[in-house]
């Protein structure tokens, strides 16, 4: 009969141990403080998820049931129509068409002039950078306010055009600080070595400081295009013809109009819209983020966490 080999507690792994070690330290006072944090977020989560939810459901729902029930969250009949109207006009994808070239162009733009300007500016040895970041820091407290803007703006020839949505605000002062920290916590022996070995300034930039600040930079670009995206009194003062109107003045427009008000109809396409057309073209508008969200939010911890621990 043979007997079972006995197992040497050295040869089980390291990790497994450990995990072993925290089960058996896992209190009843843990699991009820883990149980009623779950409970707690996940109901905060519902919460915040409930007005999202009930425009979907709106949407989805009859104009009858839209009448007779003031919040809904579960359609009794379901219905297509609502989505079925406002795509069947070009109104909605021209919107659509010119708030994805406003975003992508205005985040790039934003990302690589942030960039270049914290970077410059996050140098000690750098002349008048005291001067330059008070100024800049100047701008978070005071502003020259919406005449003046609107002024430098005509002066520039940027009225009725996609530009003057990106270029008054190209560079955002908190985004600037936050980007400027992050690469101040660069070490500075890994710049001196790509130095030695015969990088320019600029190469130092695109091949050491960028690639270390991809959290960073995802981070801010994701600040960048949610702000670009949700243009709206840049858009209201700047632009005048109805062809580029991005999504929110549209979605503005729409709801004028079925409030009754005076609106420029011809324009908006959509005459008169009832209350699920309206929760449609919210959530049409509200989609694209939704969608990009997903694959940015991880960048959010990892670019508060990297640079906080150094070897």
């Amino acid at each position: 009969m043979t007997s079972t080999p006995r197992v040497d507690s050295a040869t089980i792994p390291i990790q497994v141990r450990r995990e072993n070690r925290k089960r058996r330290h896992i209190t009843p006072g843990r699991r009820i403080f883990a149980i009623v944090n779950a409970t707690i977020l996940i109901a905060f989560s519902l919460v915040c998820l409930l007005p999202f939810v009930n425009v979907l459901a709106s949407s989805l729902a009859t104009p009858g049931e839209l009448a007779t029930r003031p919040f809904i969250l579960w359609p009794e009949t379901f219905t297509l129509d609502a989505y079925r109207y406002i795509l069947s006009t070009p109104t909605i994808f021209r919107a659509l068409g010119v708030s994805t070239i406003v975003t992508v162009g205005g985040t790039v733009l934003s990302l690589i002039l942030t960039a270049f300007m914290a970077y410059a500016l996050s140098k000690k040895h750098l002349k008048g950078r005291r001067v330059i970041n008070f100024l800049v820091l100047f701008t978070m407290l005071f502003s020259g306010g919406m005449i003046p803007t609107f002024i430098v703006v005509k002066n520039l020839g940027l009225i009725d055009s996609l530009w003057s949505l990106i270029v008054p605000v190209a560079i955002n002062a908190f985004n600037f600080v936050i980007m400027r920290s992050f690469f101040q916590g660069i070490p500075e022996s890994l710049e001196e070595a790509a130095r030695i070995d015969g990088c320019s300034e600029m190469g130092v930039f695109w091949r050491i400081v960028l690639p270390l600040s991809l959290a960073s930079i995802a981070t801010i670009g994701l600040f960048y295009a949610v702000y670009y995206w949700n243009t709206y009194q840049s858009a209201i003062l700047y632009i005048n013809s109805s062809e580029k109107w991005p999504i929110q003045v549209l979605l503005r427009q729409i709801v004028i109009v079925a409030s009754g008000m005076n609106a420029s109809e011809s324009a908006v396409d959509i005459v008169p819209p009832a209350q699920s057309v309206r929760m449609a073209v919210i959530f049409v508008a509200t989609l694209p983020m939704l969608l990009v969200y997903p694959f940015v939010q991880r960048f959010f911890v990892k670019g508060a966490l990297v640079g906080s621990v150094k070897g």
